[in-house]
């Protein structure tokens, strides 16, 4: 028995070591390698330097772009999140239902999650660009064209580029809560409607609370990308105008790679990576106490 208990030990063992091998090569590896480079004087070229701790960190602080892409970072969050995870909860309720059209409707919202983020900006790009978009040439025809440039002012290349990832994803953060949906019994809405629950009252004691685990997990995964955005900024608005829409990482991106030290680079990686981890615990937290 001894034999046969350890036998299933080691066998349970063996089946573990691919998924061991592949965490430890490709994010245990690089992590060590970031930790060590955010201590170090570490070019992009060139031979590695000593160490310099805590001179990476403390250079975070004091670039000028740090807080700017820290305050845009956030309320792209807050703007995208919201929007996001509103307007997937509308089309989940659209499309939960069973009709004819609904089958059509499901495969219309979710066509634009097939598209990769960058092919999706490259697109994007096109469609608004002045020199050959279709948009502002319509406009220009009816004459206001001069009125609209989508990414002339700050506002308007964030709201150009939350309009983007909005497309793009509210067809999947719609499939996410349509599965929770789709989960709650029947039973708990006919005992609502045997106590005389309207829609409001439906929605709001039964749908939401029940909808709770889909919502925390949409909130989460819609919260942790919206802080790491960097495609749809880089390929549409390049950080213009004037700066003003540079996120954290793209500043991780511009310290490696324009101002060639990965030494801050990997610092401003690792305080990102300790902000993220906080994020997603305070937010597990707090939305079980909800759910208990």
């Amino acid at each position: 028995m001894m034999s046969l208990h350890l036998r299933r030990q080691l066998m349970g063992f063996a089946y573990t070591i691919p998924t061991v091998a592949f965490v430890a090569l490709l994010f245990v590896t690089p992590l060590l390698l970031v930790a060590r480079m955010s201590i170090t004087s570490w070019p992009l070229l060139g031979h590695v330097g000593a160490l310099n701790f805590p001179k990476n960190y403390a250079s975070i602080w004091t670039n000028r772009l740090f807080w700017p892409a820290v305050t845009f970072t956030i309320e792209y969050t807050v703007l995208a999140t919201t929007l996001l995870i509103g307007l997937g909860l509308a089309l989940a309720l659209i499309v939960q239902s069973q009709s004819r059209w609904v089958a059509w409707l499901r495969t219309v919202f979710l066509l634009p999650v097939s598209l990769g983020l960058a092919a999706a900006s490259l697109l994007a790009y096109g469609f608004f660009s002045r020199e050959s978009g279709p948009v502002l040439l319509l406009l220009d025809q009816l004459g206001v064209g001069d009125s609209f440039g989508f990414f002339a002012t700050p506002i308007a290349a964030l709201l150009t580029t939350t309009f983007l990832i909005v497309w793009k994803f509210a067809g999947f953060y719609m499939l996410i809560l349509l599965v929770g949906l789709q989960g709650i019994p029947d039973e708990i809405y006919e005992a609502g409607q045997i106590d005389g629950a309207g829609r409001w009252q439906t929605f709001r004691h039964i749908t939401l609370p029940m909808l709770l685990p889909s919502l925390s997990l949409s909130l989460i995964l819609c919260v942790t990308g919206s802080l790491l955005a960097f495609d749809q900024f880089f390929i549409l608005t390049k950080g213009g105008p004037d700066n003003s829409t540079v996120t954290v990482v793209q500043l991780i991106y511009r310290e490696a790679f324009q101002r060639q030290n990965l030494g801050t680079a990997a610092a401003l990686s690792i305080v990102v990576l300790i902000v993220l981890l906080l994020i997603n615990v305070l937010q597990l937290r707090f939305l079980r106490r909800r759910e208990d």
